[in-house]
């Protein structure tokens, strides 16, 4: 009797759960779960999208993918949980910031490098054209 009710509580738990491929909209226990829920989704990538969040991205495999973190979700998993799950599943392009790793190091300092790059190539135009003034200047060849 004590195996039917464990049993019939958990189909009932199982069936509480939306299958990952349902068409429906979301369905959130509450206000807090639905908070965490757009804020974990606004931090992930779309795998197919590339340029979308996950809360974003209207492909279907986002959708997938957003009912099967809030299935995570509601199974007790915490944020890095979740998001080492999908990094393990789909690798590290996955995360909108990745973490600060050798392998990651010119994705973080790529723009500041760029940035400093060109700085550089202003300031040598800059002072190339100033002394080819003050050659002319020196000259007469002016006005």
């Amino acid at each position: 009797m004590a195996v039917m009710l464990v049993a019939s509580l958990f189909c009932s738990v199982a069936r509480a759960q939306q299958p990952v491929h349902d068409a429906r909209p979301l369905q959130f226990t509450d206000a807090a779960e639905e908070a965490r829920f757009h804020a974990l989704a606004a931090q992930l990538r779309c795998v197919q999208c590339q340029n979308q969040s996950l809360a974003d991205s209207n492909a279907q495999i986002a959708q997938d993918l957003r009912r099967e973190v809030l299935v995570l979700l509601q199974q007790g998993h915490d944020d890095a949980q979740i998001k080492g799950f999908l990094v393990q599943r789909y690798g590290e392009f996955v995360l909108y910031q990745p973490p600060l790793q050798p392998g990651t190091w010119l994705l973080w300092g790529g723009p500041l490098l760029f940035l400093l790059a060109g700085a550089l190539l202003l300031w040598r135009l800059v002072r190339r054209r100033g002394q080819a003034v003050a050659v002319d200047d020196a000259r007469g060849d002016g006005w």
